[in-house]
């Protein structure tokens, strides 16, 4: 986030309090949300279409190439890796898994007692997109509630 302290209504490009600065090669990763998507890229196709302005879809290579903020998409999971991602992500990483639209609710629950944050059958990319919504949602509510704690505190 760019917090801008002297407003100037100048039209300079690239000054102190210029609104243009150019971001490009500042920052590694992507400024938007970034969704990991593991397993087979045609279940998710459509997806990116789908999802809000600045979001990106990416395949790591394995759990160990995630960062913190990611959404982590399971496509056609299974509970063992769930359970493994659950493992080994931050606290604040989010996990969604993909079934097929026949699943059994058994695999949803064990799914959902696995560690997923939410379970999408079927994979429309709309539905898909709204589930990615929320989680990124929740996960920015819980970045700012231990603030409004101390708040509540004083």
């Amino acid at each position: 986030m760019i917090v801008q302290l002297n407003r100037s209504e100048s039209h300079r490009t690239s000054t102190p309090t210029a609104t243009d600065l150019p971001l490009a090669g500042l920052t590694r990763h992507p400024a938007g949300p970034v969704v990991a998507i593991f397993g087979h890229p045609g279940r998710v196709a459509g997806l990116t279409a789908h999802l809000p302005a600045g979001w990106t879809t990416r395949q790591p290579r394995d759990l160990d190439d995630l960062r913190p903020e990611e959404i982590v998409l399971f496509a056609r999971a299974a509970p063992a890796e769930v359970t493994t991602a659950r493992a080994v992500l931050p606290r604040q990483a989010r996990i969604v898994a993909l079934v097929d639209e026949d699943a059994p609710a058994e695999l949803v629950a064990e799914l959902l007692t696995a560690g997923a944050d939410a379970c999408v059958r079927g994979g429309q990319p709309a539905i898909l997109a709204s589930h990615l919504v929320a989680c990124r949602r929740r996960q920015l509510s819980e970045r700012w509630a231990p603030l409004a704690a101390e708040l509540a505190k004083s």
